[in-house]
């Protein structure tokens, strides 16, 4: 498996040493990582996309600051791991404002590496879940999921109604429905695609969405019933 790493550091030193330490690990393991260097805060976030499986942050940055930048970057991305680099443990304890997942003490040792990047990659293996990619104005945010309720095509545009609320985006509902898991999301009608765990009831043609009346539509409904029963363990086959 493949894991896209950034690492946002100033120095090319340390960060040419963070880049063999991932080429040494890979040989160890046989996972494979696309190390991405971003040399400032302000390349980083202003060329953010939600593609990373792990986020290397030196603290002590020009500029904005490496805490500073995490505080950014949690406003459009808030689940992607972050560890941070610091000649100063006791700056690491502010990590937890952000949600990093653990911090590395300059000079950084390969053991101390390996033993963290570890304990990360047996989390995301134990903890994946399906996420989409969601393209909106001027940037993109990834959504887990189980945030999902439904999908709405409103015009050229759609909603992601999500438990945090409305999101709008840009996109196509059948590429999207593509992506995420055909057993527990369905479509009730062209505009529509439903996180089948949020379904409360179905009245005639109308599924009762987390408290939403949404419409069925006719050629969709058997199937749609059909979808249902097979994610609540009532199908036939």
């Amino acid at each position: 498996m493949n894991r896209n790493i950034a690492i946002v550091e100033d120095e090319t030193e340390e960060a040419e040493t963070m880049r063999s330490y991932f080429a040494r690990y890979a040989q160890e393991s046989g996972t494979t990582f696309t190390v991405t260097h971003f040399k400032s805060a302000e390349a980083f976030l202003s060329r953010y996309r939600p593609v990373y499986d792990l986020v290397l942050m030196d603290i002590c940055l020009p500029k904005a600051s490496g805490m500073d930048a995490a505080a950014q970057l949690r406003r459009v991305d808030q689940s992607v791991p972050l560890i941070f680099v610091t000649n100063m443990a006791q700056f690491a304890v502010k990590g937890y404002e952000v949600d990093a997942f653990d911090f590395v003490v300059k000079p950084v040792t390969y053991a101390n590496f390996a033993l963290k990047l570890r304990r990360l990659l047996d989390r995301l293996s134990a903890r994946r879940e399906a996420e989409v990619l969601v393209t909106l104005s001027d940037h993109m945010i990834r959504l887990s999921a189980s945030q999902i309720k439904y999908i709405e095509i409103s015009g050229h545009r759609m909603v992601y109604h999500t438990t945090g609320g409305e999101v709008n985006a840009y996109g196509n509902l059948k590429e999207t429905e593509a992506a995420l898991d055909p057993a527990i999301f369905a479509r009730c009608n062209s505009c529509y695609l439903v996180n089948l765990n949020y379904v409360q009831a179905i009245q005639g043609h109308t599924v009762l969405v987390d408290g939403e009346s949404l419409q069925i539509s006719r050629p969709r409904r058997r199937a749609f019933i059909q979808a249902l029963n097979d994610y609540l363990g009532g199908g036939t086959g």
